[in-house]
């Protein structure tokens, strides 16, 4: 048995072992989600639709290129969090370590699939 006192039992970082990194991660990312998304999604709408040519054009322009792949990278990493959250609470042992093994590969193979397009693009 061993005696601890309550401010040496709260001390630390939850019960999962990283609750307050998670926690301020998920914060940050939302308070980059809330002026990204709009932004995303307008330079998504005015890229889309015209030519092959004019879509290359215009995200071959710096603005439309780095929006585009900050969205990318932020709403995926977001995405993936939460996800790997879910499958902490609703799934245990090995099926749970595999599962947040896919959702990390997939989300990483995304963000990496749209860089390189981006990327293969804009240069």
């Amino acid at each position: 048995m061993r005696y601890l006192t309550d401010r040496k039992r709260a001390q630390g970082l939850g019960a999962s072992g990283n609750g307050t990194h998670h926690h301020w991660q998920m914060m940050v990312s939302s308070i980059l989600l809330v002026p990204l998304v709009p932004l995303f999604v307008i330079t998504l709408g005015l890229g889309i639709g015209g030519t092959y040519d004019e879509v290359i054009a215009y995200f071959s322009r710096p603005v439309p290129a780095l929006i585009t792949g900050l969205g990318l990278v932020v709403i995926t990493l977001h995405v993936m969090h939460e996800a790997q959250v879910a499958i902490e609470d609703y799934m245990h042992g090995v099926a749970e370590k595999l599962a947040r093994i896919a959702v990390g590969a997939f989300a990483y193979t995304i963000i990496a699939a749209g860089l390189f397009a981006l990327v293969k693009i804009a240069l």
